[in-house]
């Protein structure tokens, strides 16, 4: 790396203007920045397996900033979209999008989902069920309020192999001496975990996959600033470090991935996917 790149990336690490950033994910706008080109990548592959009919209703749990809602919208002609999010910043980014006139938004929770029983034909989640604080709780309402023989079904990142989008960071980290932090749910996010939640919940005709998928970034500058948002707590863990051992980490991160000769770096990641049938 030039000496001028490394600097660029331990002063991001470090603070100055882009710091002033908000730091959590209800920056919505950030975390789209972060996630939404790894959430299209996934999500592409899921509805492609998960198969669903048109003219379904639909609801998605956990729409975040709308990146998989548009997907559904474009590639499955919904007879009807609805999305729940607790957080009211990614509400708010969501319905600021074009898709905004073709879903109903809402604030809700998805252990208390604001639905008549048996309203829907599929209920899907991308990337959430993990972050649900009481998932049988959360599994149970979405079957609550899926129709007798409608599909319930859902994507994680396989945190519990360390395959998601921050393992070269994570594993830097690592080498660096630093712990990163936990990730959210990460025990229920393998596939076993997964079919064992589903069935507790009473679901029949589980099937379960794995998805892999690939990003090229032009250069490592560029990989570095998507995948380093202010608002990740990893990234706020770094920088308060000295800046040798951040110059260290970045090196790390590098050593990683896989460069091409003309600069640009691949990197990869894993979900677990999960599809059942409510009971009829």
């Amino acid at each position: 790396m030039n000496g001028s790149l490394m600097l660029q990336c331990i002063r991001w690490l470090g603070g100055g203007p882009m710091a002033d950033n908000k730091t959590h994910f209800d920056d919505a706008a950030t975390y789209d920045r972060f996630m939404g080109r790894w959430s299209r990548g996934v999500g592409s592959v899921f509805l492609d397996w998960l198969a669903p009919p048109a003219g379904a209703r639909w609801l998605e749990v956990g729409c975040g900033s709308g990146t998989f809602t548009g997907q559904v919208l474009d590639a499955c002609a919904p007879a009807s979209m609805s999305t729940v999010d607790p957080s009211k910043s990614q509400i708010d980014y969501a319905s600021g999008q074009p898709i905004s006139q073709r879903v109903d938004f809402r604030i809700a929770d998805a252990q208390a989902l604001p639905f008549p029983d048996a309203t829907f034909d599929v209920v899907a989640s991308a990337l959430v069920l993990n972050f649900i604080p009481d998932r049988p709780r959360g599994l149970s309402e979405m079957r609550r309020v899926t129709r007798p023989g409608g599909v319930v079904a859902g994507y994680v990142w396989d945190f519990a192999a360390e395959r998601g989008p921050t393992r070269p960071l994570r594993s830097a980290m690592l080498g660096i001496g630093v712990d990163p932090r936990a990730q959210s749910g990460a025990e229920d996010t393998s596939l076993a975990a997964l079919h064992s939640l589903f069935e507790q919940a009473g679901f029949q005709d589980i099937e379960t996959r794995t998805i892999d998928v690939s990003l090229n970034f032009p250069n490592f500058d560029e990989y570095w600033r998507a995948q380093t948002p202010p608002l990740h707590p990893n990234v706020k863990t770094i920088a308060a470090l000295p800046e040798a051992d951040r110059g260290r980490l970045v090196e790390l991160v590098r050593a990683e991935l896989t460069a091409r000769p003309d600069g640009s770096i691949t990197t990869s990641a894993r979900a677990n996917a999960i599809k059942a049938r409510a009971p009829d």
